[in-house]
């Protein structure tokens, strides 16, 4: 596992067995909307407590599955504020319901399901860990079944955070990527040096082989637009994403 979905999932198995150990913690970091500033730590907090095992579970699968290939696209921070804005956006939407309490990572995760599905939307996944479906299909699928189902309230699920969660990664991502062009572009007007031969040799070197297939995937494309425009070409991200993998 890359080092934010580590720590995320260790964070999660362990505050599930704190507050199972601590009477009246799961209470006290839950998200209740109405009672938000009184408690003022629950729109974090909320992200980190679990209503079951299988809650747990089905949450930090879909991190284990999906965020490893997702932050070594973005990198660390950026992985990590994807998550986080995901699921402060889970928080926002579930004022909409101000007396419900919500635990659970279901807004983050779902940020994270967008943002594998934006990078590599035609990658075969199981829904609901069974019927195989592209990426792209299943963040569709989940999107709609919570519009549909946040209409029944009393289910014991927080649709409106895992909408909230779809929305915010989609615009954390539309966002981060804007920063980015206009990064690229500025790079452009100031006629940014082309990268060092040395780079580029060892760009070439990286061992796809040992890469997840959807990030060898990456390499390959954005080798080739070295090799059909050159390598100042690149963007400030590409020329990171290559980095990761060619060390020092």
């Amino acid at each position: 596992m890359t080092p934010w979905v580590m720590r995320l999932v260790v964070a999660n198995v362990v505050m599930f067995f704190l507050t199972a150990a601590v009477p009246g913690l799961a209470r006290e970091l839950a998200l209740v909307p109405a009672l938000v500033l009184a408690r003022p730590w629950t729109p974090f907090t909320y992200m980190f407590v679990h209503a079951g095992a299988f809650h747990l579970m089905f949450n930090m699968m879909g991190l284990f599955f999906f965020g490893p290939q997702l932050e070594a696209r973005l990198g660390s921070a950026r992985f990590l504020r994807l998550y986080l804005v995901s699921g402060l956006a889970g928080a926002l939407f579930s004022l909409a319901t101000p007396h419900v309490a919500i635990v659970g990572a279901s807004g983050a995760t779902l940020g994270v399901f967008v943002g594998f599905a934006r990078y590599w939307p035609r990658a075969q996944v199981l829904f609901m860990g069974i019927v195989p479906v592209e990426a792209r299909v299943m963040v569709i699928l989940m999107t709609v079944m919570s519009l549909v189902l946040a209409r029944s309230p009393g289910s014991g699920i927080a649709h409106l955070a895992h909408l909230g969660g779809v929305v915010g990664g989609w615009l954390y991502l539309r966002a981060a990527e804007a920063r980015s062009t206009a990064t690229a572009f500025r790079q452009v007007a100031r006629a940014a040096p082309q990268p060092a031969p040395a780079a580029v040799d060892r760009w070439r070197r990286i061992d796809r082989a040992t890469l997840h297939p959807v990030n060898a995937e990456e390499v390959e494309r954005v080798l080739a637009k070295i090799e059909s425009l050159g390598a100042n070409s690149l963007t400030a991200d590409e020329r990171a994403f290559l980095e990761r993998f060619a060390g020092s």
